[in-house]
């Protein structure tokens, strides 16, 4: 499998999970009282669609970061990418499914977080395991030294620390384990790291 046929099918799906986003932004409509409560009372929707696309958006970056870089493409690689895909097929769906339960409260609230730090968290594992495929010799044009790959491991293991994290407070406080799921790429945006890549979107500098 060529390089530019593995990106080019990871972006087509990069490209549908992120526009799924935005399909579940719609308010009820008239006859549903007045348009600014509607909104209001959508603010769910609007927060899981903010974090859902910074998250997507940035792990995009990042593949396309690290696809760029690689020499060779070969079956377990391809197969450690389709798991990635996997989880950022499902981000919508579980967005969605925050925004439906979130201002409920009670044992559906938690479930619904669960669900959406879950499918983080295991896009997440995905990249890692990606990362750590292109450590080997020979699958990297512009191979990361070797004094600098755990620095690297260290900080894009930070999103999956804080998924972890997530998964656990959503069992007690479903907001506030949405708060370090929309932690994490924020964190992300601001870090400056010298890797080529991170599961929540490192940029090189």
């Amino acid at each position: 499998m060529s390089r530019t046929r593995l990106e080019v099918f990871s972006d087509a799906v990069f490209a549908v999970a992120i526009t799924l986003l935005a399909l579940n932004l719609a308010v009820a409509g008239p006859g549903h009282g007045p348009l600014l409560h509607q909104v209001a009372d959508h603010w769910p929707s609007f927060v899981a669609y903010l974090i859902s696309f910074a998250t997507i958006g940035l792990i995009w970056i990042n593949h396309h970061a690290l696809v760029q870089n690689v020499a060779v493409v070969d079956r377990t690689l391809a197969l450690l990418n389709l798991v990635l895909l996997v989880f950022v097929v499902l981000i919508p769906v579980d967005t969605a499914t925050v925004a439906e339960y979130l201002a409920l409260g009670g044992q559906d609230a938690r479930v619904a977080v669960l669900l959406y730090a879950a499918a983080f968290m295991g896009m997440g594992f995905s990249f890692a395991g990606i990362f750590e495929w292109t450590l080997r010799s020979g699958r990297l044009r512009q191979p990361l030294p070797k004094r600098a790959r755990w620095k690297a491991r260290l900080r894009f293991g930070v999103a999956s620390v804080l998924y972890l994290a997530a998964v656990a407070v959503a069992f007690v406080s479903p907001p506030v384990a949405l708060a370090i799921i929309a932690a994490v790429p924020v964190y992300y945006i601001f870090e400056r790291l010298e890797v080529v890549g991170s599961p929540a979107g490192d940029r090189q500098q």
